[in-house]
């Protein structure tokens, strides 16, 4: 497998590797970038490569065996996985203190038992102090692996007792030359590269999810209708898309951030800066607006999309929310009378 099937990170797959043939292991990994980088991809090619019983060499895992495969799918009897219900969900504390029962046990079928924590960030603090424990009296044959955001976002102490690895963004034109080879046509491994940010896993499940490009697409077009809304338009919006709960509230956050994404770049254009835009296929909106808000109200708007997404995470209403946060967008006819 050669770089362990990984398109970049190729000093992570490297380092790891070179522990796996001194037999240098750390007893915790974590793995650090925006979502779709490969944090949890390169966590379970260290897996494979840690419990592959026919590796090619010490540390190549073969990708093809009963082990290789089921790690690959997270069904690995030694591999306990362990997440929020959802993304932007929580990770409770009895999660935690289940897996750290199943550590005191002896490896079923290998040398080692893992357990993966995805997202560790969305950890509440009784699961962070409960992981803590964790890694304080885990057992020789039990090694941790998490996925995190940023180091920031968790306690230090967790952090301390982890071999941390930071995976950035790809270069745009690696992942858009990656989309190319697996079928893409030149104008959509453009728009994918550009809306993944450079982040290869989200580039490749947004070209298998049709769905997420319709969604993105008109949750983009409404957003340039409410521009031009009255107040009472933009409530109705708001109960039209909060009206079902949990569901809702789901909607309503990949809403926001199809919008933050939109806000950012209108903040890059408005600012001159030359760093490339998200959103390439509205390049030419983006230039309109950027030119009629400002780098000051183009600001203000990211920080309000930001600040709402964090909200929705402490379960205020949600309609309420949204109410507030298209009421702070600037209004059509003042917005088209700038110059």
């Amino acid at each position: 497998m050669n770089n362990w099937n990984l398109l970049g990170h190729e000093w992570a797959v490297e380092m790891l590797r070179g522990q796996l043939r001194r037999g240098a292991l750390s007893h915790a990994y974590l793995f650090t970038g925006p979502a779709g980088v490969g944090r949890r991809t390169l966590a379970l090619r260290f897996a494979q490569a840690l419990l592959c019983p026919n590796p090619a060499s010490p540390g190549e895992p073969c990708g093809t065996c009963r082990t290789c495969k089921q790690i690959e799918a997270m069904q690995y009897a030694d591999l306990t996985v362990v997440q929020a219900e959802k993304e932007g969900g929580i990770l409770k504390v009895e999660q935690v203190r289940e897996v750290r029962q199943l550590l005191s046990l002896k490896p079923y079928q290998s040398e080692y038992r893992l357990a993966l924590f995805l997202r560790f960030q969305e950890a509440n603090a009784g699961a962070a102090n409960a992981l803590l424990k964790t890694l304080e009296e885990a057992p020789q044959h039990a090694i941790l692996l998490l996925t995190a955001d940023t180091t920031e976002v968790l306690l230090p102490t967790i952090v301390s007792r982890c071999q941390v690895l930071r995976l950035r963004p790809l270069p745009v034109e690696t992942v858009e030359a990656a989309l190319k080879e697996r079928g893409a046509d030149e104008q959509s491994a453009r728009l994918l590269a550009h809306l993944s940010g450079g982040r290869p896993g989200a580039a490749f499940r947004l070209k298998s999810d049709p769905e997420a490009l319709d969604f993105r697409r008109q949750r983009l077009d409404e957003l340039h209708k409410l521009l031009s809304a009255s107040r009472v338009e933009k409530f109705a919006y708001a109960k039209k898309l909060t009206d079902r709960r949990n569901e809702a509230r789901e909607r309503f956050r990949e809403t926001l951030l199809v919008w933050l994404s939109y806000w950012r770049d209108v903040l890059v254009a408005a600012s001159g800066a030359s760093a490339p835009l998200v959103n390439v296929d509205r390049a030419a909106e983006i230039e309109s607006l950027a030119r009629k808000l400002g780098l000051e109200t183009a600001r203000r708007l990211v920080e309000s999309a930001d600040n709402a997404i964090e909200r929705l995470k402490m379960n205020v209403n949600a309609r309420l929310l949204a109410e507030v946060t298209l009421l702070d967008w600037p209004h059509g006819e003042d917005l088209f009378q700038r110059k």
